[in-house]
């Protein structure tokens, strides 16, 4: 059994196996349960991530003015046509008021404008303009030449385990969510 999964089993025991060695005749206190956050998983992919989106944003920021919302805002214009403030908040896993508070700015900085929706009014496509695309053209440059900085510890068979490893934990995720 690996490491991981051994001390996954052990941990779901919830209290230690005879610790004075006597056969359990004498009390002893309950072994508290303790959490290694330096080996759990859910914490150390946060804490990851978290460097990640500081680092790219102090770039965005520096370089572009823009802040990470607004960048993932823009990302996502350029990735996908028509979509609406409603589809970023489901594509971002951002909330709807940082969304809009993104939005409102590029708007204000004339790079983004919305148009109604052809299929209905009430809604607004969201689009990029010739400025924010020249923006991203260099913008996305500099992302994947950071990301291609960030992964050059990695070969290339450990990037693609990485990713492949992430994908089968996402899918695990939405298992888990039915």
């Amino acid at each position: 059994m690996d490491k991981y999964h051994k001390s996954a089993v052990d941990r779901s025991k919830g209290a230690a196996a005879d610790p004075t060695g006597d056969g359990g005749t004498q009390t002893t206190k309950p072994v508290r349960q303790e959490l290694d956050l330096n080996q759990f998983l859910p914490y150390r992919l946060n804490r990851l991530a978290d460097r990640i989106s500081g680092e790219l944003e102090r770039m965005y920021s520096e370089r572009y003015g823009l802040n990470v919302a607004q960048w993932r805002v823009l990302a996502w214009l350029s990735h996908c046509d028509d979509l609406t403030a409603k589809k970023i908040c489901a594509y971002t896993n951002m909330d709807k008021a940082r969304v809009s508070r993104a939005i409102r700015a590029l708007e204000e900085r004339g790079l983004i404008y919305r148009s109604p929706s052809p299929q209905d009014q009430r809604i607004h496509d969201l689009h990029l303009t010739p400025e924010s695309a020249r923006m991203l053209d260099d913008l996305i440059l500099d992302a994947q030449a950071w990301e291609a900085e960030l992964m050059s510890t990695l070969s290339v068979e450990e990037y693609r385990n990485l990713l492949n490893s992430m994908s089968k934990l996402e899918r695990q995720l939405n298992r888990m969510g039915d």
